[in-house]
């Protein structure tokens, strides 16, 4: 039929109006992989690899699809579409191949969030300096920093900079062998070769690659033989000039491995991800809004980032509950909306904000020092503990850049830095510390209630 041919025509046409409007990444992650299969009167089907790809197509261009086909064609056409998955590994093979050959395979393929990229990663002083080691270490794999150890709290954008390093490696070195595996995945893949007496293949797989990512390394913790293992794979990578990078939710020094594991993870570069703060925020609930296609006023977009900072994951919550909100209630976003439709998952008031002269204070009654002190130059071991305690303090409670945090102190922010390591290691073996800086943030929350 003419329609048809139309179809398939203007189709081709509109992928070009599209690249033209969005980024690269974007157009290959999310665009490309859809393709115009057949048509059928005014019906247009399109193939797509799965239901991602088809919500994120639904959501930011069905509109435009439509128009653009009205303006060329005078007519819209009926959207249809067909999810093909990606074909199974073949199932004839000897007993041996089976319990060994689709493991290995399955680590070959990389299962990479499409989303996850550097280029749609907010970047905020909170996660600059990891963001920056991890694109150098994906230019330039095992010359930058080896091993590469990203520690943070949960949903601050570790497996995203893990996923951007493989998405980068793989597009800039097309020779480069890596996998991007889970602990959890990384366990499982040794039970499987113990199964079938295969461990021999299992090692040459891991210790034949360029480049091996490793998320949430955490989960390895009192799993001694496993661990053994893993720590083998590394000091084989590493002696051979290979690229590894780590995650975790702890810095090596807290979590309970062995010494020569933390050892080697501490060899390269440790960088750590915090808490995001509200200029930060703010520009990820945008970027989140803007991809559901919805429109938060910056002024309401503050207010929610006043409220919802813990992590990401969170704020990407909050944005999906307010368009469904929004969208099945045919509702403006206003504060009232946002009030009534993200109430529970707001953390404290607003005016409950924890300020550094509330932290002096209660470090002063605890510690027995004057503010004064505290904010002074003196270096005495009696004021300058407290005075770390301090720092260490305003880099855990309050959502603003070290930069601004260490004016507060009259101090750069490598100090304050320099401080939080300090006193994250003293609390681990000092009881007495560690119950009397409890004993301040007590008081802090108490006198913020």
């Amino acid at each position: 039929m003419l329609i048809s041919t139309d179809f398939l025509q203007l189709w081709q046409e509109f992928l070009l109006y599209v690249e033209e409007k969005c980024s690269a990444s974007e157009y290959q992650n999310w665009i490309c992989p859809i393709k115009a299969k057949e048509q059928k009167d005014d019906q247009l089907v399109l193939e797509v690899p799965n239901i991602f790809v088809k919500e994120y197509f639904l959501t930011n261009y069905h509109k435009e699809l439509l128009q653009f086909f009205t303006s060329h064609h005078g007519q819209k056409p009926h959207l249809a579409f067909v999810i093909v998955e990606e074909p199974l590994l073949s199932s004839v093979t000897t007993p041996q191949e089976n319990s060994v050959a689709p493991i290995l395979e399955k680590e070959e393929e990389i299962r990479l969030n499409l989303s996850y990229s550097f280029d749609n990663f907010i970047e905020g002083s909170s996660n600059q300096f990891a963001r920056s080691a991890a694109l150098g270490v994906a230019m330039h794999p095992g010359r930058s920093y080896n091993p590469l150890f990203i520690h943070g709290g949960v949903g601050l954008g570790k497996t995203h900079l893990l996923h951007a390093i493989a998405h980068f490696a793989k597009k800039e070195h097309k020779k480069l062998k890596l996998a991007c595996i889970t602990t959890e995945e990384f366990i499982n893949d040794i039970i499987e070769h113990l199964k079938s007496k295969s461990m021999d293949k299992l090692k040459k797989f891991y210790r034949s690659l360029d480049m091996l990512l490793v998320d949430d390394i955490q989960f390895l913790q009192n799993r001694l033989n496993f661990e053994e293992e893993l720590c083998n794979t590394f000091e084989t990578l590493i002696n051979e000039g290979k690229q590894i990078v780590i995650t975790s939710d702890k810095p090596p020094s807290q979590l309970k491995l062995s010494e020569r594991l933390i050892a080697r993870m501490e060899w390269g570069l440790v960088a750590h991800m915090g808490i995001p703060e509200l200029e930060t925020r703010v520009a990820i609930l945008q970027y989140k809004a803007q991809q559901k296609g919805l429109d938060i006023p910056q002024k309401i977009a503050f207010y929610i980032a006043e409220h919802i900072y813990n992590n990401v994951r969170q704020l990407e919550g909050a944005v999906n509950k307010l368009s469904a909100h929004s969208r099945l209630l045919n509702l403006e976003i206003t504060e009232e909306l946002v009030e009534r439709a993200l109430r529970e998952m707001f953390q404290m008031p607003y005016q409950a904000r924890i300020s550094v002269e509330q932290i002096l204070k209660s470090v002063a009654a605890v510690f027995d020092v004057r503010i004064s002190d505290l904010k002074g130059a003196v270096r005495t071991k009696e004021i300058a503990l407290p005075r770390q305690v301090a720092m260490y303090l305003a880099c855990k409670l309050i959502n603003d850049s070290l930069q601004m945090l260490g004016a507060s102190f009259g101090k750069t922010h490598s100090t304050l830095l320099h401080a939080r390591k300090n006193i994250e290691q003293k609390i681990q073996s000092d009881d007495t510390l560690r119950r009397r800086v409890d004993m301040v943030e007590r008081n802090i929350a108490a006198s913020a209630a």
